[in-house]
């Protein structure tokens, strides 16, 4: 029987490798392949680098480093000539020989010429142009301090705004929405760990603290089969690892906000730290002049990450971050995010590379309603355990494959009374539990000079953990339709069952295709196709166009389905003069099915039966994506143009029912027509340096009353189609200046001055709009209420 088998195999070998059986040359080419790879970092701080591209000329081939630093490909042996280049870094060219496995390290030298300057956003075109990757934005941390801001506050998430596809819901506003969806269904990482609310004082700021970040890649399309649990994007985003050569220290001062960075050596060249920190002081001035409310922010990045050789090493990040809006203590809003991360990265082999993360996630929001007597608690937890491959198996072949399974708990709320006078009695909202595991495997491959592809699967599993209740209604349904009014109502429970701890009390299972396919026409130009599905198990209630904090994330379950996204693109993406311009061109079209929508006059707020407010419907977007940049010279910058449409319907289940608008699509709250962003750096001299930025956006669906009547002495409003109406068109244009004394780089300290005008033409963009009675002659009016006209700001940063 062991010999039968041992021929089977043979055989199976022979069928499975004909070139090594058929072509002894073959087989001779296929062994004088080797192996280069290695780990690129920054001469000074000794920073791994991401992205960085190696490109061997002889061969028109290359690779780029991944997320730490790490990077290999597999050629013919022979003699050839590495280009590695970076943004910002001055690029290298070397001669090597290759005739055996061969390990490699690169220090790169940076181009900066004053603190922290970047004025050049791509990273080597030509590599996009050949890649199959398309819909995904990249903008380095530099850049992003070069975009005039409001008080001048450096801003990540106000940086992405100008890039085409994103928009958000105006002044003030929380999160971003990219391609029409939701700010919800982006999927927003640090050092891989979910950030479940993005935003300080209320949208005012971004949570990431722009001294700390590393690398950002925002992916609309496109998105590889390693990222899952969100249907409209991921912000991935990675911490600095900290300067393992020398001590530095790095920060700024600004009008109502600070910040400092320290970083430096653990063990020299070995293990490095960091230690960064940010903080509002605006509401100081506010006791100053003997007022008692107040507003204010903090949040702390940290890292440490240690080499215990040359095939292990250990990394340890973590982020925390709290908001308090006080109104004379009355009032007391505290709300924020956690997270910790541990890293094992090994490299079993110079062809595979393997990364371990335990994760955990924290979102807090809580209440301190002193005027009503009692305190509100809630939020959302997951551990999070990971374990990622990459395997360079060829030069023209590499995967990446992997496996992960988070735990939720979601706390809806916890009222407790103030103090022992209150009359409010301690509840605390059944809390909910879910499990959602996946694995998936992707894959790069370069098919022939012309065309490459990417292709992956995710498999993804959602379980509704029990430990909680569960509601049961006649047929299924939690929300009927009154025939009688021609509207929808909650549905009384005709029962309920418990479920014990971890028993499953619903589950899902989806699998996740993804495609990207690039077919170069020439050294210059390129078309690139990509589809994607994906699917998001978790619901974030709320009833306004933009996420607030008291927003309840909750799980799907036998009432709340899944979101499932199918989205494709098409693309042309061209380099004109040597890479000194480029165009990106899209068009997308994306549907979502279980969209959530809500009844009308729906209650959310502490509703511990929310399936009884909401229907399951659709959702649309398709648009048109054009990106022209200037990527050289003293003035560079882009021109951002989208032209798009974003829908949503939730027609009756059966022929009896109207649905909801009556069944009929309408501008769901993201909805932006029309949006342009041109941003613009000019390079004066090593002194100078001046930014613009000017923003268009169609205004913002609203529904306005069409009528009113009288009822009993009342005068009640009518309203017609939902979102039938718009706000103003929403536009501001913001320029800066940006002033180094003493540009010597040689020098310790180092040195800078930003002044900035946000809004330079004081124009009121509208927030909302109301509608009041005037008081003195009882006519009906609109009340537009606007965040802010014209703002000045100014910060000094520093460097040692």
């Amino acid at each position: 029987m062991t010999t039968k088998l041992i021929g089977c195999l043979g055989i199976l070998l022979m069928l499975f490798s004909p070139l090594s059986a058929q072509n002894p040359t073959a087989n001779l080419s296929l062994k004088e392949k080797f192996t280069l790879s290695g780990i690129i970092t920054d001469v000074q701080s000794n920073e791994t680098l991401i992205g960085v591209n190696i490109y061997i000329p002889e061969l028109k081939t290359g690779t780029n480093t991944n997320a730490y630093g790490f990077y290999s490909i597999t050629l013919p042996a022979g003699n050839y000539t590495l280009q590695i280049s970076y943004l910002s870094y001055q690029t290298v060219n070397e001669s090597i020989v290759l005739d055996q496995n061969l390990k490699k390290n690169f220090k790169l030298s940076s181009q900066e010429q004053q603190l922290d300057e970047v004025v050049i956003t791509d990273q080597r075109q030509k590599t996009n142009i050949r890649k199959a990757e398309m819909s995904v934005s990249k903008l380095s941390t530099a850049t992003i301090k070069k975009i005039p801001v409001v008080l001048g506050e450096v801003d990540v998430l106000r940086a992405l705004l100008t890039l085409p596809g994103v928009t958000n819901a105006g002044e003030g506003q929380s999160g971003f929405n990219v391609r029409g969806g939701g700010a919800d269904q982006n999927l927003i990482l640090l050092d891989e760990a979910t950030i479940y609310n993005s935003s300080h004082v209320f949208g005012f700021f971004s949570v990431f603290n722009p001294d700390a970040i590393k690398d950002l890649k925002l992916y609309k399309g496109g998105i590889p089969a390693r990222f899952g649990g969100r249907v409209s994007s991921v912000l991935d985003m990675y911490q600095k690892d900290g300067n393992s050569n020398k001590f530095s220290m790095s920060g700024g001062i600004g009008l109502i906000t600070s910040r400092l960075l320290a970083e430096g050596p653990i063990v020299k060249d070995k293990g490095s730290f960091l230690i960064a920190g940010r903080g509002s002081y605006a509401h100081l001035f506010l006791k100053a002049a003997n007022n008692k409310n107040s507003a204010y922010f903090y949040d702390l990045n940290t890292k440490l990450n240690y080499k215990l050789s040359d095939k292990n090493s250990l990394y340890l990040s973590g982020y925390f971050g709290r908001d308090v809006f006080d109104l004379n203590g009355r009032f007391v809003n505290t709300y924020g995010n956690s997270t910790l991360n541990v890293r094992w990265n090994h490299l079993f082999n110079d062809k595979l590379f393997s990364n371990l993360s335990a994760i955990y996630s924290d979102y807090y929001y809580g209440l301190d309603l002193n005027l009503f007597g009692f305190k509100w608690n809630s939020g959302i937890r997951n551990y999070n355990l990971k374990y990622d491959f990459k395997h360079y198996l060829t030069d023209k072949v590499k995967l990446s494959y992997g496996v992960n399974g988070i735990y939720y708990d979601f706390n809806p709320g916890e009222i407790k009374p103030s103090d022992a006078t209150s009359g409010i009695n301690y509840k605390q909202l059944e809390k909910k539990y879910a499990f959602e595991p996946a694995l998936y495997f992707d894959a790069e491959q370069t098919v022939s000079k012309k065309i490459s592809v990417s292709y992956g699967l995710r498999y993804s599993m959602f379980y509704r953990l029990g430990g909680s209740t569960l509601n049961l209604y006649t047929n299924n349904q939690p929300v009927v339709f009154n025939q009688d009014l021609q509207i929808y109502e909650k549905a009384k429970p005709i029962g309920t069952r418990y479920y014990g701890q971890n028993k499953v009390m619903e589950s899902f299972n989806n699998l996740e295709p993804r495609l990207a396919i690039a077919y170069q026409l020439n050294d210059d130009q390129s078309v690139k196709a990509s589809y994607n599905r994906m699917v998001q198990y978790l619901q974030l209630i709320s009833n306004t166009a933009s996420p607030t904090p008291l927003d309840v994330w909750t799980p799907s379950d036998r009432y709340l389905k899944p979101q499932i996204l199918d989205q494709v693109a098409v693309g042309y993406f061209r380099n004109l003069k040597d890479d000194a311009y480029s165009i990106e061109s899209e068009i997308f079209y994306r549907k979502v099915k279980n969209r959530m929508d809500y009844i009308d006059g729906a209650d959310l707020i502490a509703n511990e039966a929310i399936e009884q407010v909401v229907l399951n419907g659709e959702m649309r977007s398709y648009g048109l994506e054009l990106l022209v940049r200037k990527n050289t010279g003293k003035l560079t910058g882009w021109l951002a143009y989208t032209l798009s449409k974003s829908e949503q319907r939730t027609p009756g289940r059966n022929a009896s029912e109207t649905g909801i608008n009556n069944g009929d699509w309408y501008s769901n709250g993201y909805d932006k027509t029309h949006n342009i962003s041109l941003t613009s750096n000019y390079t004066l001299n090593k002194k100078w340096s001046f930014g613009g930025n000017f923003v268009f956006q169609t205004g913002q669906p609203v529904t306005y009353p069409n009528g009113q009547y009288q009822y009993q002495g009342i005068t009640i409003p009518t309203y017609g189609a939902r979102n039938a109406d718009r706000l103003p068109a929403y536009h501001h244009l913001d320029l800066s200046a940006t002033y180094v004394p003493k540009p010597d780089k040689k020098r310790r300290w180092q040195s800078e001055w930003v002044f900035s005008l946000y809004n330079v033409y004081n124009r009121k963009n509208a927030a909302s709009i109301s509608f009041r009675q005037n008081q003195t002659t009882g006519a009906n009016e609109a009340v537009r209420l606007s965040i802010f006209g014209m703002v000045p700001g100014i910060s000094y940063n520093f460097k040692f």
